[in-house]
């Protein structure tokens, strides 16, 4: 089996889910849908068809604490629990944190961000139920939650049969393009992800590109501004 890896999916972290919906309409043009629970994190999310040419099999997660869900025994993914990002969130709405590559051989790419001195944490099993069934996947989560290099580096995830933008209508936005300042040569040699374009500092860690509605929209990271 050939190593592969491509972006699965951009994350944007909103303080509500309410609060995420309204942004991806007035910024994005585009109307996330319902996506379920995650009991593992204590998250729920909505999601955004943005597949493209240049990014097939893609989709925006927006994600939020789920005020109804346990507290998890460890810290969230995407650095949720961090209080300066709850803060903005709070007084300037959500924010593009992080993005995430689907994998064939997970565990071998994890050893190659470990070759990195990245810490990607343990691959878990986790899974939500949706309208269509369950979906199921393994992912690498740091331990301590927060995105790679300051979002730089994406987090890892192999599914188990069904992917969410299989299910999910055309939106009328694509994903084009990341742009990552911070990813090191041997991260980029090992993921070969594409279309990733590798900048030099200073700058956000992560920008990612979409042609919209409304023309087209970059959003960055917050880390390296």
């Amino acid at each position: 089996m050939q190593l592969e890896s491509a972006i699965d999916h951009i994350v944007i972290a909103a303080q509500t889910l309410d609060q995420g919906q309204a942004w991806c309409e007035e910024r994005l043009g585009a109307s996330p849908l319902p996506g379920g629970q995650h009991p593992l994190m204590g998250t729920h999310n909505r999601l955004l068809q943005i597949s493209s040419p240049e990014c097939p099999q893609c989709y925006l997660e927006i994600i939020a604490i789920d005020p109804a869900a346990k507290p998890p025994r460890r810290p969230r993914w995407f650095g949720l629990d961090d209080a300066a990002l709850q803060a903005r969130l709070a007084s300037t709405g959500p924010e593009l944190v992080s993005y995430v590559a689907r994998s064939n051989q997970i565990n071998t790419h994890r050893w190659a961000l470990l070759a990195a001195h990245l810490q990607p944490g343990e691959v878990v099993t986790a899974s939500r139920q949706t309208p269509n069934g369950l979906l199921e996947w393994q992912i690498a989560i740091p331990d301590d939650g927060r995105p790679l290099a300051g979002g730089a580096v994406p987090m890892l995830i192999q599914w188990q049969g069904g992917h969410p933008a299989d299910r999910l209508p055309e939106s009328g936005v694509g994903l084009t393009a990341i742009t990552v300042r911070g990813m090191a040569d041997i991260v980029a040699q090992g993921l070969k992800l594409q279309p990733i374009t590798r900048a030099s500092r200073p700058g956000a860690a992560l920008s990612a590109h979409f042609n919209t509605p409304k023309g087209t929209v970059t959003l960055h990271s917050h880390t390296g501004l």
